[in-house]
């Protein structure tokens, strides 16, 4: 060791802080897919590998990825966005995971989200059940829209035992 070479104490101290800081980064990922037809499954595919590492269980797995499909989806056909794009934002904490999936759309109001039940011929059909499917079997969900976009806001938590 030469003379100005930090202490050997001080050096644990920055390897600490500088694995500390690489495993928070390694904890957030970030995804930007264009609004072409079955980019939702890129965004479920990550989704589903990011849940699996985390020890998350097949059941909730499954919620996870129809979750981001059905919210990616609804960007795709309503937002209008001009950018043609949906950012995603993975975020993974010890017990749960955040998913932010953000457009640059027209937005909407909150009574354009209720489902509707409409007769298509003989059959029923059924059209805006998304988000309320997502509220039942996401644990938190936070949906923001207006003029510039919409966010959703996700999380996830594991169940006991994982």
């Amino acid at each position: 060791m030469w003379e100005g070479d930090p202490s050997p104490d001080y050096r644990g101290y920055q390897r600490r802080r500088l694995t500390t800081v690489l495993n928070q980064a390694k904890r957030e990922v970030k995804l930007i897919i264009p609004m072409y037809p079955n980019m939702e499954l890129t965004a479920a595919q990550t989704a589903s590998c990011l849940a699996g590492l985390m020890d998350f269980d097949e059941n909730q797995i499954d919620e996870i990825q129809f979750a981001i499909i059905e919210t990616c989806i609804n960007a795709f056909e309503h937002s209008k966005s001009r950018d043609n794009k949906v950012f995603i934002n993975f975020i993974m904490r010890n017990d749960e995971l955040e998913l932010e999936i953000r457009d640059c759309g027209v937005g909407f109001g909150s009574n354009q989200v209720t489902p509707s039940k409409t007769t298509f011929g003989n059959a029923l059909k059924k059209r805006g059940w998304g988000i309320e499917i997502i509220r039942n079997i996401m644990d938190t969900v936070n949906v923001q829209s207006g003029e510039k976009g919409t966010t959703v806001t996700m999380i996830k938590r594991k169940t006991a035992g994982k």
